[in-house]
């Protein structure tokens, strides 16, 4: 494959020269564009030299030998990987801005787009940048997901380049999202609850929200309309997609079963309390006046089975299990009791997965009996994933039966 790489100008242009390597290692013909500012980070005398081709910085291309670089490689490039790629980048693609040589290429090329964004948390999440990057993938562009991890300004969070095995495997994947779910209507709730003890302390779980955060997102990017019924975490809301904020769980359950009937599916990956305060307290519990004090606890609603027993009820409705053990036996269970469509079993003991992870593995059970096991991904193609059995489901319920077409 004719691979162009765009380089753009953040820390991460000096992993450059090693994904070159690696690309061509792969099979693949690589020939490079630097911005300005990516010169500042890596050499184009090092990338020319595991490339095997010049290497363009300059908009202008070579009067000597000339023709326009940027329609020649239009004509040769069968993909344009842009990795890393920068907010100034990424908001160049979206408003068409050519003042650079790979803002000008970009604007010519005619095949497969894919980008990899990298920079630090905050600027990954702020809202023009968001917005950008759903434009471009509105029009079809691909954005493989930063990684977690220690950035280089010493923070931990989003906004690592991939390794060069995980952009060279989406390279070399045609799987790309397509709005297979215009017209339908998504409920999803995400994150913890909190149960106040008094009006300083409360009950939670580890639930960080990741989960249901990408499947609002997912959604959305394939055409549903979302709604996201969310706890309290630290995450920017997706684009497009309506966020209504809850607390506890009697607050969850009432945003839930009030917006349900109009649903055509809920998914209910929130980890709500299953248990809260039977009595709270109107000041705060002063520690000196006690050696010790108890609390008693009553059962917090039961969301998932007032949901599943709703008229009308949305045409597909799926739980989560969040167990520490017997995974596949307890997520059978759970379906059985909650008289749900699906229910997505994840184990929440490994730290590799599940909570405060952007990573997830799991189980999905459905009615018929079909167990489904999804080995450790991302979030978002786990989410995916979910999203397209969801989908299965709705279709069947929408295709009339035999009967229903038979006349007389």
């Amino acid at each position: 494959m004719n691979v162009l790489l765009g380089v753009s100008g953040g820390i991460a242009a000096y992993k450059t020269p090693d994904l070159v390597r690696r690309l061509r290692d792969a099979g693949h013909d690589v020939r490079t564009i630097l911005t300005t500012n990516a010169t500042r980070f890596v050499s184009p005398l090092s990338i020319a030299a595991v490339s095997a081709h010049g290497v363009i910085t300059d908009q202008w291309g070579d009067p000597s030998r000339g023709g326009v670089d940027h329609v020649e490689l239009a004509r040769w490039a069968d993909v344009l990987l842009i990795a890393p790629a920068t907010a100034n980048t990424i908001a160049k693609l979206a408003t068409g801005i050519a003042d650079d040589a790979l803002s000008t290429y970009a604007v010519a090329h005619r095949g497969r787009v894919i980008l990899a964004p990298a920079m630090n948390s905050f600027m990954l999440d702020h809202v023009t940048v968001r917005h950008n990057l759903r434009i471009l993938e509105d029009r079809g562009i691909e954005v493989i997901e930063p990684d977690t991890g220690l950035l280089a300004c010493g923070d931990e969070g989003r906004g690592r380049l991939p390794d060069p095995e995980v952009i060279i495997a989406r390279l070399q994947s045609r799987n790309v999202v397509g709005r297979d779910l215009e017209g339908i209507r998504i409920l999803i709730t995400a994150g913890p609850t909190r149960e106040a003890i008094d009006p300083v302390r409360y009950m939670t779980n580890r639930s960080s929200g990741r989960m249901g955060y990408a499947l609002a997102e997912a959604a959305s990017r394939r055409g549903a309309s979302v709604i996201l019924v969310s706890g309290p975490v630290e995450i920017a809301p997706p684009v497009d997609v309506r966020v209504e904020r809850v607390t506890s769980a009697s607050e969850m359950r009432d945003a839930v079963i009030a917006l349900a009937p109009e649903q055509d599916a809920v998914i209910m990956a929130a980890a709500v309390a299953d248990f809260t305060p039977e009595v709270v307290s109107g000041s705060k519990i002063k520690k000196d006046a006690h050696e010790r004090f108890s609390i008693d606890f009553v059962k917090a609603p039961d969301i998932v089975s007032e949901l599943a027993a709703l008229k009308p009820r949305p045409g597909v409705v799926v739980a989560f299990a969040a167990e520490t053990n017997d995974l596949e036996n307890n997520a059978k269970s759970k379906l059985a009791a909650k008289g749900v469509d699906l229910v997505v079993g994840n184990d929440v003991s490994r730290t590799d997965i599940g909570f405060d992870s952007p990573d997830n593995e799991v189980v999905i059970v459905g009615r018929d009996g079909d167990l489904t096991r999804l080995g450790k991904a991302s979030k978002r193609e786990i989410a995916h994933a979910i999203l397209d059995q969801t989908r299965a489901l709705l279709n069947q319920r929408r295709t009339p039966s035999r009967e229903e077409h038979t006349v007389g």
